[in-house]
């Protein structure tokens, strides 16, 4: 059993209706539920000499105390104390050493006193008058044996004698049971005896012998009447109904410890046992065994067989065998690794570290010097021939007429330790390690013709390849599933139909004289399939085995037509084949509601509540399942995803608010699983999701919305406010802009008008000065035309006074300059921009172009240039010439727009 972590001795074992264990034990009361163990004290923290679950009660019996433990609505089992009510008669260091019921009454046996505890709650003390060894039910009658007054009958509220013979008298008598219609007594060192018609003989049956010597202390009949006799030093025995031993299992084949305290059987025909130190369970209905050697000489098994009806057995410690005690016997000079075991023509073939050997006589018989035979296969279609691979390559045996030859074929020298003929000159090798060969023999096998590595024919791993042939396929296990040859393509591929049914992780561990294949899973699931028929195929959880199996070199062989053993670490397992494991699995319940490390109730169809941020631990179990484990799902999750349990809890944190429905179902490594419990997990919202957040947040929006209300209507009426001033200072911009552009505009229509008139009164006093120039220019041909004609004055006084009146008109000599001045100041330096454009103009020139600014027409320009139009036209040909100006330009166009 499992590490139950309380004291050595457990006195006593029963089992209550929904499949717990239940262990009286040193320290106290110990709890199994399949997978883990829990550990209760009693308040005085007293040992636990007996237990009995009866309904939904466990009841228990220690020192100077009896009561019953209880489990309450959050899941705890609780002690109820039945002895304190009766205190007074409790007799000092008196001690409960049994409790059976009877009649829906529980009875308290000490050796000095029965209590009973009716369903009343009434508690009634008996006392016999000698000391009480035992009490049993039969058929709804309560015997009680005692020391020297014999056996007694509870009837009618008290003690009646019942059976007395001089020959049990001193005797401890251990159990009375129905046999054959009869009552079978058993006594701790006296043997069995029959009580029959008020007469008691002694019952000569084989095991008598075995439990005078090392003392009964237990005594159960099974349903099938073979019987079970547990002793104080040498361990149970399991006998038929006549008494024949069938097995004795002790330290040296299992059990931790010899001495049995408590037995119990229950209805799966599981034999619970209570040791000196530690705990064992044995499965009485399997067919499967194990040899175990405890001496520890054996050590790892890699090959077993059944050789001229006796069991060989190959380990890395050597080579044994089985005597006919089932003792375990060494083969002198065998010590070192053992690879394999095979009969061959009727002899013993022993693959061995140190070469090949033949068994004879209990003896190794050397025939082969090459070190580290691994497997030895017969060539097709030849009897006497037989390849082996060793460390250093391939060996060939053939039978001579008195002994075996063997010869190395060469070629390789690479450890191979899988070989397989694909026909009768070819077969394939795996290296140990790494690699897949294709061999090729010559006709006679004498030597090796072609070896080709089929490394890069076909996609997959080299490590790990295991060689088999199924069904005339050569198939091959590698780290990537299985694959096969295809001859047509001389290359490896995939082999779905092996990958499908038996899995890309299984291998197959069986010998070929075994009926169909066995396969071996990563999860240690030893499987037998058969690939002749449709027969439901066999499956062995690992639980058997555990921690025992020789990963990498699990073998199955044959040793009988039913029966295979398996190699173990320490010993075997034999396999009958004809019947398979049990497999229980029943619905997991629910243990234990832990809401942030705190148990809550456990009620029918709960709906757990918790609240956001906490965690949920769920406890449940399944103790009628065997072999089992737990998964769940969480449907709103994933609902198709099942997770494997550690143990027996789940705890679930950070969860999101919400519903959600975990199930839990119960599995085992075959992949089989009962049907799902449901448990609701309700994560509730935050308050702010809840109906108090609801209500501050309507509460909230009605302030927010008046607040807004408020401070908008603020905002808008200081908004309209300021717009108003805004508004009423931008009017005032305006009409200050619009008053400014009006003054603006009336300062340009001023300028403009004094522009007109400037240039209006600059044309009139150019025109002035013109006519000006125009009078001097007469005056001064008056002038000249008197001088000419002074001599036809007759009085010179009169003509001097003329001339000098005609002096006087002539106001200024410089006109033309004050014209071209007050021209200019007109025309914006007109004269002196057109000079320096066009240097070559004369004073003549400047004034037609003066005249022609001014927009006056020729005619109005010939009498001021005192010239005939006609002449100005020819002059005004020749200034269009010395202004470059092109034919489509006019002089009159050019000089208006002239700057």
């Amino acid at each position: 059993m499992s590490e139950y972590n309380a004291g050595n001795q457990n006195w006593d074992v029963s089992r209550s209706d929904n499949g717990k264990i239940y262990v009286a034990n040193n320290n106290g009361l110990l709890e199994y539920d399949g997978l883990k163990w829990d550990f209760k004290e009693l308040p005085n923290k007293t040992t636990i000499r007996s237990v009995l679950a009866y309904k939904d009660k466990v009841y228990t019996g220690s020192f100077e105390e009896f009561g019953f433990w209880k489990r309450n609505s959050r899941g705890v089992l609780v002690y109820s104390s039945l002895s304190d009510s009766i205190k007074e008669d409790i007799s000092q260091n008196e001690e409960i050493w049994q409790i059976v019921s009877y009649k829906d009454t529980i009875v308290f046996r000490s050796f000095l006193s029965i209590y009973l505890y009716y369903p009343s709650g009434e508690i009634k003390k008996v006392n016999p008058e000698s000391t009480i060894i035992s009490c049993n039910v039969v058929n709804g009658v309560l015997y009680v044996s005692t020391l020297k007054k014999g056996i007694y009958q509870f009837e009618s509220n008290k003690l009646m004698p019942k059976i007395y013979d001089d020959i049990l008298k001193e005797a401890q008598i251990i159990s009375i049971n129905r046999y054959n219609d009869k009552l079978i007594i058993t006594t701790s060192l006296l043997g069995c005896f029959l009580y029959d018609n008020n007469k008691l003989t002694p019952l000569n049956v084989e095991v008598n012998s075995f439990i005078k010597q090392h003392q009964l202390n237990h005594f159960s009949i099974l349903k099938n009447g073979n019987m079970i006799f547990g002793t104080i030093k040498d361990g149970v025995y399991l006998t038929k109904n006549n008494g024949k031993i069938i097995f004795h299992i002790n330290k040296e084949n299992g059990l931790i410890n010899n001495t049995v305290l408590g037995q119990y059987v229950d209805e799966n025909d599981t034999l619970w046992l209570g040791l000196d130190n530690g705990l064992a369970s044995v499965d009485l209905s399997s067919h499967n065994y194990f040899f175990n050697d405890v001496s520890g000489k054996l050590g790892a098994v890699y090959d077993v067989i059944r050789f001229k009806d006796e069991v060989y057995l190959g380990s890395n410690t050597g080579l044994f065998y089985l005597d006919k005690d089932n003792k375990l016997q060494f083969v002198k000079g065998s010590q070192s690794q053992v690879w394999s075991l095979k009969e061959i023509d009727g002899e013993l073939f022993c693959s061995h570290n140190y070469g090949t050997f033949l068994v004879k006589d209990k003896q190794l018989i050397p025939i082969c010097n090459n070190t580290g035979g691994w497997i030895i296969k017969r060539v097709p279609e030849h009897n006497d021939i037989y390849i082996e691979g060793t460390y250093t390559g391939l060996v060939r045996f053939k039978k001579g007429v008195s002994n075996w030859e063997e010869k190395h074929l060469g070629k390789t020298t690479i450890p191979i330790r899988f070989l397989e003929f694909e026909d009768q000159y070819t077969a394939w090798a795996a290296h140990a390690y790494k690699g897949l060969y294709r061999i090729k023999f010559d006709e006679n096998y004498d030597a090796i013709s072609s070896i080709e590595n089929y490394k890069n024919k076909g996609v997959f791993s080299e490590f790990n390849v295991r060689v088999y042939k199924i069904k005339n396929d050569i198939c091959f296990k590698t780290n990537d599933g299985w694959l096969k040859y295809e001859p047509i393509l001389d290359s490896i591929v995939s082999y779905d139909l092996l990958n499908e049914n038996f899995g890309r992780t299984s291998y197959i561990i069986s010998e070929e004289d075994v009926e169909g294949l066995v396969l071996k899973s990563t999860n240690n699931v030893i499987s037998f399939k058969s690939l002749l028929n449709d027969k439901k195929s066999i499956a062995l959880s690992n639980n058997y085995f555990e921690d025992r199996l020789i990963v990498g070199y699990e073998n199955v062989s044959k040793i009988s037509d039913s029966t295979f053993a398996l190699n173990l670490n320490n010993g075997f397992m034999l396999i009958d084949k004809k019947t398979n494991s049990k497999t229980i699995l029943n619905m997991p319940q629910i243990e234990g509601i832990k809401i942030d490390k705190e148990l809550i109730e456990i009620k029918q169809n709960q709906i757990i509540e918790l609240k956001l941020n906490s965690s949920v631990n769920i406890s449940i179990s399944s103790p009628k399942s065997s072999n089992h484990f737990f998964e769940y799902s969480i449907t709103e999750l994933d609902a198709a995803k099942w997770n494997k349990l550690d143990k027996d809890k789940l705890e679930l944190s950070n969860l999101k608010d919400g519903t959600y429905t975990v199930l839990f179902r119960t599995s085992n490594n075959l992949g089989k699983s009962s049907l799902p419990i449901k448990v609701q997990i309700r994560v509730l919202p935050p308050w702010y999701k809840d109906t108090l957040g609801l209500v501050i947040y309507l509460i909230t929006l009605v302030i927010i919305v008046v607040v807004v209300y408020i401070f908008n209507k603020r905002k808008i009426n200081k908004e309209q406010r300021l717009l108003r001033i805004k508004y009423a200072k931008e009017q005032q911009e305006l009409l200050k802009e619009k008053a400014l552009e009006n003054e603006k505009r009336i300062v340009q229509l001023k300028n403009e008008s004094l522009k007109s008139e400037v240039k209006l009164k600059s044309k009139q006093l150019a025109n002035t000065a013109m006519a000006l120039v125009k009078k001097n220019e007469t005056l001064q041909d008056i002038k000249r035309e008197l001088a000419v004609n002074k001599d036809s004055f007759d009085n010179q006084y009169a003509y001097k006074k003329i001339l000098k009146k005609v002096d006087s008109s002539i106001a200024h000599k410089d006109e033309w300059k004050i014209f071209e001045h007050n021209f200019n100041q007109v025309h914006e330096e007109f004269f002196k921009n057109l000079k320096s454009r066009h240097f070559t103009l004369t004073p003549k020139d400047l004034k037609i172009c003066a005249y022609i600014k001014m927009n006056l027409s020729n005619k109005e320009i010939a009498p001021l240039m005192n010239v005939s139009v006609r002449g100005l036209e020819t002059h005004r040909y020749r200034l269009k010439k010395k202004l470059n100006l092109e034919n489509d330009v006019s002089v009159t166009s050019y000089l208006i727009n002239f700057e």
